[in-house]
């Protein structure tokens, strides 16, 4: 490819509002260019690396006895309305509903169960065609609130997802490995380093979940780590350890003034006793306008993903001021006890400790020695505290850690949630229709290709690596008024094509500050420069991406060193 004729044109400037290093590159690079909020085209090189990415992935998947074929971007809103998700507040808004020309309700796809248990119920009749594993590289249309970092967060992506089907949950289990060593391949052959954690199943359902991390600063992500025993998960799903209260008998309930004090904190020092011995109120709203009253020990915090899961996936926020009036919650002194209006869910650390220190649901007031059951009731009670850095580890008591990342590819045990909603059944071995079991494995190749990025580059551009480059060979004419610099790279240039090479040829006239500098950008593994001076010598100079040093290289030579460098930098 002749970059003097290659569509898409590198930037010097860093565009304004990029945060991201990938974003920035991408941009700079002409690899990528935006039509709207997190819609973007990809220009020539850049869906060059996005095939290669795409293609490793087809090898993989193919590896382990996938079939790939093409579903549709566009469904009919009753699949969606069978499993639920259509009315429910998860997916909630993110789904992109419209309505066809004579009225029927459609949906732009965010994933695929829904169409993959329709072919199920039409294509698996008997236990003898299964397991099987399908999956498609296709368009998504997700309508995200705010998209961010170019390709990492987006509303028009492109996503590998695989999907199999089983008999029961033991061939699942027996499968789930092989979807997971597949993972870790692509991104080793991608050249990505990830790190595995447990993940919330989300609007997916399932039980078993696994995210793969990119660990990056600018990630939306918080992994929660426990650095002795390796144990790590998405802050949505972690546990941990909470630290236990003394035992104590149960005392009678008092009523204590507390003038100015809303804060656990400052009614903690008032009253004179830990956080760990008061009961903190939390209220979120449901786009419905249902207040939830959110009951936590003081000394915790409430994961709003694990609370949300409790609400069957509820699409919650703060509730505001107006919303509590209406409830008859008094902010800052709210009780759980004699409350009636509201839901209440309780996290479980309510039943670790005595003699809580609580609200009154009065002004200037809070309640002493108030106990779970015996004062208040709860709706639901379970485990819905927040993991935090220096939380004691579940499994071995360590201390955690967290840290930052960004998710490049999730894997799922779904069960039968989508082929018992869609009727998606086999015969078994008795001849009687059980539910297909399925699994469903995603992985972003566009925000993959930005976390490559995110992980390869340096001050002057991209560091591809050599297996998703755009090209294996970057070469350089210097001084083209030179008619034997001209004459010689045309040559050499032919030879690379004729070797086999994927070759980006700068003829452009330009000076050697502006091809350097674009070659770096690009970030091409092998560089080759022809000028007036490496001429003299019957040469080349040669420079791999990441190395400073630069050699020359014989014409003579040339065929059998490139075999050798192209061979190491793989």
């Amino acid at each position: 490819m002749r970059l003097s004729k290659l569509f898409g044109r590198t930037l010097r400037e860093t565009p304004a509002e990029t945060e991201m290093p990938s974003h920035q590159l991408l941009l700079r690079a002409g690899m990528i260019r935006q039509l709207a909020a997190g819609i973007y085209s990809y220009l020539p090189l850049g869906w060059r690396v996005l095939r290669k990415i795409e293609q490793i992935m087809r090898e993989e998947m193919d590896a382990i006895e996938g079939q790939e074929l093409l579903m549709p971007v566009v469904h009919p809103a009753e699949l969606w309305q069978a499993t639920g998700r259509w009315y429910g507040p998860s997916p909630g808004p993110s789904l992109a509903r419209f309505r066809d020309r004579v009225g029927r309700d459609m949906v732009l796809a965010l994933t695929h169960e829904e169409t993959v248990a329709d072919l199920v119920r039409q294509e698996i009749v008997s236990y003898r065609q299964l397991p099987v594993m399908i999956y498609h590289i296709q368009t998504k249309f997700r309508d995200e609130v705010r998209s961010r970092g170019g390709l990492v967060r987006v509303r028009e992506f492109t996503m590998k997802d695989a999907y199999s089907c089983h008999t029961n949950y033991e061939s699942l289990d027996e499968y789930y490995p092989r979807m997971y060593q597949a993972y870790v391949n692509i991104f080793k052959r991608c050249g990505l380093e990830v790190s595995a954690v447990e993940a919330d199943t989300g609007i997916m359902g399932g039980a078993t979940s696994h995210e793969f991390m990119v660990i990056n600063e600018n990630g939306e992500d918080t992994l929660i780590i426990c650095p002795e025993c390796g144990y790590a998960a998405n802050a949505e799903r972690a546990t941990f350890v909470k630290p236990p209260r003394p035992e104590e008998p149960e005392k009678e309930i008092e009523k204590i003034p507390t003038p100015g004090t809303t804060t656990i904190e400052d009614v903690a020092t008032l009253v004179g006793v830990p956080t760990s011995q008061t009961l903190k109120a939390v209220f979120y709203s449901t786009d419905q306008g249902e207040v939830i009253f959110v009951l936590i020990r003081g000394d915790l915090e409430v994961n709003e993903t694990k609370l949300s899961n409790q609400l069957e996936g509820a699409e919650l926020h703060p509730s505001t001021e107006e919303e509590l009036k209406a409830a008859g919650i008094v902010a800052g002194y709210a009780s759980p006890v004699g409350v009636s209006r509201v839901r209440v869910v309780a996290d479980d650390s309510i039943k670790m400790g005595s003699n809580f220190v609580a609200g009154a649901n009065e002004e200037g007031f809070h309640p002493a020695k108030v106990n779970y059951p015996r004062d208040f009731k709860v709706d639901i009670l379970a485990n819905i505290a927040l993991a935090r850095e220096g939380d004691a580890c579940p499994h071995c008591g360590g201390t955690l850690t967290d840290t930052r990342g960004i998710e490049v590819g999730h894997l799922f045990k779904l069960g039968t949630k989508y082929s018992e909603a869609l009727q998606a059944t086999f015969l078994d071995k008795a001849g009687q229709a059980k539910p297909v079991v399925m699994g469903s494995y995603g992985i972003g190749t566009g925000r993959l290709l930005a976390t490559i990025i995110e992980q390869h580059h340096d001050d002057k551009g991209i560091i591809w690596p050599p297996s998703v480059a755009p090209g294996q060979i970057h070469l350089l004419s210097l001084s083209t008024d030179r008619p034997e610099v001209v004459e010689t790279a045309e040559r050499i240039y032919s030879q690379l094509v004729e070797w086999g090479y994927e070759v980006l040829y700068d003829d452009r006239d330009e000076s050697a500050g502006v091809k350097f500098n674009d070659a770096d950008l690009l970030g091409v593994p092998l560089r080759l420069t022809i000028s007036p001076r490496t001429l003299k010598n019957n040469s080349v100079e040669v420079k791999l991406r990441w190395e400073k040093d630069r050699s020359h290289v014989t014409l003579d030579i040339l065929q059998p060193e490139l075999e050798k460098l192209v061979a190491t930098s793989i």
